[in-house]
């Protein structure tokens, strides 16, 4: 299985950043039981022929039992160079799976741990970390929302109340008569009142459901959620497929999720006595904190 994770950018010393984090089963890369974890430089499209950035970082695992890191870095703090041919730098053997899962060490608690950065641009004037938590064993979470009278919506935004799930708050945002086009449903899912500073990255599978036959209409994602509730000064820049072209939302999803001839064919079974039927599936497998 080739599993990575890639955080959304953050941006310092006049530069985008990525952590790429290989969890220990990537086996083109890494078939030594570690986990691997880099900094990758992002953006780079428009920099000039023979860029380079030379940079001084550390990588860590945080010890959640005894409030401590374990850091890796070069010997004597090394300068790496970043450049045309070199955009990812980091450490492939960062730490065993074995020391890890062990329970002394504190790495790994309630099926989480978290990996962070530090990191100083040569030339910048800033620098700035962020930590990924890692879930090891994530659950799926669902909740359904029904809508009547469909057939009398009008050609704006509909949101479901919000839902408690998987120990956050969220919520389906529709637009029956659709967002960027007038010939498809949109559908969105929106992550509710997180914590400060946190993005969640999360595997998404949106429903509407056949209400005859049992052969729903589904699509499946993955990618990092804002909080729509949050304060954009402090956050970086999200990861994200469609805006709902509104600065307070950062609600994820399709805006041609069905087209309405599809979704209005009686036999398909999307329609029953004028209601709809939407279920969401959410599987959070890690979140992210970005210091300021």
């Amino acid at each position: 299985m080739n599993t990575k994770y890639v955080s959304n950018d953050f941006q310092f010393g006049g530069h985008k950043w990525k952590l790429v984090l290989h969890p220990g089963d990537n086996s083109q890369r890494n078939d030594k039981g570690y986990v691997s974890l880099y900094l990758q430089i992002a953006d780079t499209e428009k920099y000039a022929n023979g860029w380079k950035v030379n940079v001084n970082f550390k990588l860590f695992v945080y010890d959640q039992m005894h409030k401590n890191y374990l850091t890796i870095q070069d010997a004597g703090g090394a300068v790496r160079t970043f450049s045309e041919k070199n955009t990812e730098l980091g450490f492939e053997e960062l730490i065993s799976l074995k020391e890890l899962k062990d329970k002394s060490n504190g790495y790994l608690v309630n099926d989480s741990c978290e990996f962070g950065a530090e990191v100083f641009v040569y030339g910048g004037h800033s620098a700035k970390s962020e930590i990924l938590s890692m879930i090891k064993n994530p659950t799926n979470d669902s909740f359904t929302w029904k809508f009547g009278k469909f057939s009398t919506l009008q050609d704006t935004s509909y949101e479901s109340n919000i839902q408690h799930v998987g120990e956050r708050d969220w919520s389906l945002l529709i637009y029956p008569k659709g967002n960027k086009t007038s010939e498809y449903v949109s559908l969105y899912l929106d992550l509710k009142n997180c914590a400060a500073n946190r993005t969640v990255y999360a595997t998404y599978t949106i429903k509407i459901l056949d209400q005859l036959h049992n052969r729903h209409h589904k699509k499946t994602a993955s990618d990092w959620f804002r909080p729509s509730s949050a304060v954009a000064g402090n956050w970086m820049k999200a990861a994200v497929n469609n805006w709902l072209g509104s600065s307070s939302s950062n609600a994820i999803g399709y805006s041609k999720f069905i087209s309405l001839s599809e979704l209005n064919k009686a036999t398909n079974g999307f329609i029953v006595k004028d209601v709809i039927s939407m279920e969401v599936e959410i599987q959070v497998s890690m979140t992210k904190f970005s210091s300021n």
